[in-house]
């Protein structure tokens, strides 16, 4: 049940048709983990937390650094050298005191990802390399979570909801394994198109976490930071798929 104190704080959305008392009550009664205290991250964070998702984990195994504040407003100068996951778990904290939080400082792999992921109702990715993401995609392919998956490079931003097929190695393919790819620290990143992408990403998730609206799931939201438009896809699936196709099986 809400407290009067919840019920004046979430008061703006309780009021929302979509929404009400009841998609209230299932947001408080969610478990979401959020793979990824950066750009993206820093978005969705405040946004669920704001919200009132009743339980949020975040996975970060990283130290703030002065270069990630221009697309990390959670954090301070001050915060440099501190771990991010830690950090973001502190501003949850004073944020809203009616969500749980646990701070994970671990860096999630293959070998790990089911067990740091299961027990959550939905994971939301926005780290910056594929390697992580692929690994992320296929613990949620075996476990049977929604994945949310959100990225930004330079001034192009993607976000889409994958449930079983198709699912991100369906978009992406097996091309992306290595963990030599491109990120953010070396193509660069607008921190404006980073907190765009993030709060879509949320904005999903709470739809999704509340039952409200249409189901988003195989549809790719692409935004374009430089025209200043959006169009969305719809992914196939992809028979092939060694994590959700026919040879997965």
């Amino acid at each position: 049940m809400l407290t009067d104190e919840e019920l004046t704080r979430y008061a703006r959305q309780i009021v929302l048709p979509d929404l009400g008392g009841t998609g209230q009550q299932r947001l408080k009664a969610s478990r979401v983990v959020v793979v990824g205290a950066g750009g993206i991250g820093c978005a969705v964070i405040p946004a669920l937390a704001g919200a009132g998702v009743g339980r949020l984990t975040i996975i970060d195994p990283d130290l703030c650094d002065l270069s990630n504040l221009h697309r990390q407003p959670i954090f301070r100068s001050r915060d440099a050298g501190e771990p991010k996951a830690a950090l973001a778990g502190q501003f949850v904290r004073r944020l809203n005191p009616f969500v749980e939080v646990d701070p994970v400082e671990r860096r999630i792999e293959a070998h790990n990802a089911a067990a740091l992921l299961s027990g959550h109702d939905l994971v939301i990715d926005g780290t910056d390399n594929f390697a992580t993401r692929l690994a992320v995609s296929d613990a949620c392919v075996a476990l049977g979570l929604p994945l949310l998956s959100a990225a930004a490079a330079q001034w192009q931003g993607q976000v889409g909801l994958f449930r079983g097929k198709p699912c991100y190695r369906c978009f992406v393919g097996d091309a992306f394994d290595a963990d030599d790819c491109d990120n953010c620290a070396e193509l660069g990143v607008t921190g404006a198109l980073t907190g765009l992408a993030g709060n879509l990403a949320a904005l999903i998730a709470l739809r999704v976490l509340a039952g409200a609206g249409d189901d988003p799931a195989g549809q790719l939201h692409l935004i374009d930071g430089l025209t200043g438009t959006q169009r969305r896809i719809r992914i196939p699936a992809d028979p092939t798929c060694r994590a959700c196709g026919i040879t997965s099986s």
